[in-house]
């Protein structure tokens, strides 16, 4: 089986400090792709970049907003400027810790819609911009991010990634002839910095998520990194419009 990303240019987006990004844009270099870290705050992208190149990986950083497409097809053209083109992208930014405690009853149209802009319409946009690359150079691999908070959809957030969700098996089907897998990760409880805001010590919500799961409760970002290699490389090239739950037994789905 082979898990490396050797010659392969992977774009992750939402990959700044302290997310769940930033462990998958380290775990795709460390496997050998030539990484674009893409985020809305170029800063914090720049501070993964420039560790991943310290520890001898490819890298560059590039400041995308995934709701303009003028923005969304910038990043690919630097992507394909810097190494050619693109073979790998990782679905990864979303609004989350800002749009999961209101409840949707109490949404306006504006929230709503740029919740959507962001964690359904900026997936596809990102799609849609990078396929053409990944047509030309012979397939590639596509992983969106979804959420347990999709099992069910009890907020807005949830909502959308349940929509990403619906995105995957689509592009699943429709570019399955062209060699692309599309395929989704829904990760538990995660103790990323957003994970972190959500979760804090001593609440209610913590505490029934300890109760509940049947392994781990929480995990950390690069626990769900075997699962992101295993979408990207030819180890599992016959995976395709797939949803992989990561959440140590919280959500169990048959």
């Amino acid at each position: 089986m082979d898990f490396r990303l050797d010659g392969k240019v992977a774009i992750v987006t939402g990959a700044a400090v302290g997310g769940i990004g930033e462990a998958y844009a380290h775990a795709l270099a460390d496997a050998g792709a030539s990484v674009v870290c893409a985020d809305i705050r170029v800063d914090a992208a720049q501070a993964v970049a420039g560790a991943i190149t310290s520890s001898g990986g490819t890298a560059l950083a590039v400041e995308v907003d995934i709701a303009d497409r003028t923005s969304v097809d910038a990043m690919v053209a630097a992507a394909t400027e810097a190494y050619g083109g693109v073979d790998v992208l990782v679905n990864n930014a979303a609004l989350m810790a800002q749009i999961v405690a209101t409840p949707a009853i109490q949404y306006d149209l504006e929230q709503w819609n740029r919740a959507f802009a962001v964690n359904v319409t900026g997936a596809w946009q990102c799609i849609q911009s990078v396929t053409p690359s990944m047509i030309q150079r012979g397939g590639g691999r596509i992983v969106n991010q979804a959420s347990v908070g999709a099992y069910p959809a009890e907020s807005v957030y949830g909502i959308t990634k349940l929509a990403v969700i619906g995105l995957t098996t689509t592009m699943a089907r429709e570019l399955g002839g062209s060699n692309i897998t599309v395929n989704c990760i829904a990760p538990g409880m995660t103790q990323s910095d957003a994970g972190k805001m959500l979760t804090p010590e001593g609440s209610p919500f913590r505490e029934m998520v300890v109760a509940r799961a049947a392994g781990k409760p929480f995990g950390e970002p690069t626990d769900l990194c075997g699962t992101l290699l295993l979408l990207t490389t030819p180890a599992g090239e016959w995976l395709t419009g797939q949803t992989i739950v990561v959440d140590g037994g919280f959500v169990m789905r048959p």
